[in-house]
């Protein structure tokens, strides 16, 4: 292939491709890179998000802080199935609702995530919701997706929109998700969520994030449904021009997707 065709590549995507050679190995830059995005991947997995900075960040919006089951990082890692419920007593701090939708900030496995993007696209998906009764935010710690659900269950929420930092990969360390789901209940199963993926700053903005969530919202209340029963056709043309997918979740096998 040739350079100005290699260059072309390169330009359209973060994928490293065409990256050259130094005898039998990679140049020295795109090994250092490629150790760079690796070392910011782990820091992203085992980083502490900043709940507290969320919190002034929400001001004037009411937050509460939960934790799930897993008692600290290594126990979350080791068992996802502790990460998708409350820890005992948490349920009880939660107000009854009832409520149409309510917000959980999870931190998932990129730090670096939730607190680059989710209190934007809070902020910006509740002011394209007005009309919409919404509970205080919840922050919740050691989390997976589904934590959302016993979350919503004892807030007597309508919908759950759980935003959770993604499992980083090495060409973005900083990617959040958002799941959103119908009367939510502990034992909900994947394919009744839709998820909003790849929110990052050479992903989908914030903004556009948004502008697909409350769509999504609007669209589950009218038509009670949410997961593969809810037609994902963007409501604004230009969402397709961003470089980010919008996907919908299928039931998968336990820990399937570390994040969840």
């Amino acid at each position: 292939m040739r350079d100005d065709a290699l260059e072309m590549l390169r330009r359209m995507t973060r994928a490293r491709v065409a990256l050259g050679r130094s005898g039998d190995g990679l140049p020295t830059a795109a090994k250092l890179e490629f150790q760079m995005a690796h070392a910011l991947a782990r820091d992203a997995v085992w980083g502490k998000v900043d709940f507290d900075g969320i919190a002034a960040a929400l001001t004037p919006r009411e937050v509460i802080k939960v934790a799930s089951a897993a008692p600290d990082r290594a126990s979350y890692l080791r068992r996802p199935d502790l990460g998708r419920r409350l820890a005992a007593g948490e349920a009880s701090r939660l107000p009854p609702g009832p409520f149409d939708l309510v917000f959980v900030i999870a931190d998932g496995l990129s730090a670096d995530a939730v607190e680059g993007h989710a209190a934007d696209v809070v902020i910006a998906t509740e002011a394209r919701l007005s009309g919409l009764t919404i509970g205080p935010v919840v922050l919740a710690s050691q989390a997976r997706v589904a934590l959302g659900d016993d979350v919503g269950a004892a807030m007597g929420a309508g919908l759950v929109a759980v935003m959770i930092g993604e499992r980083p990969g090495l060409s973005a360390a900083d990617s959040l998700g958002v799941y959103l789901s119908l009367d939510p209940a502990p034992g909900l199963r994947d394919s009744a969520r839709n998820c909003i993926s790849n929110i990052h700053g050479h992903g989908l903005s914030a903004e556009r994030a948004a502008d697909k969530l409350a769509w999504l919202v609007r669209e589950a209340l009218r038509t009670g449904v949410t997961g593969i029963g809810l037609k994902e056709a963007a409501p604004d043309a230009a969402l397709a021009t961003t470089q980010a997918t919008t996907q919908i979740t299928h039931h998968k096998p336990t820990g399937a997707r570390d994040h969840e």
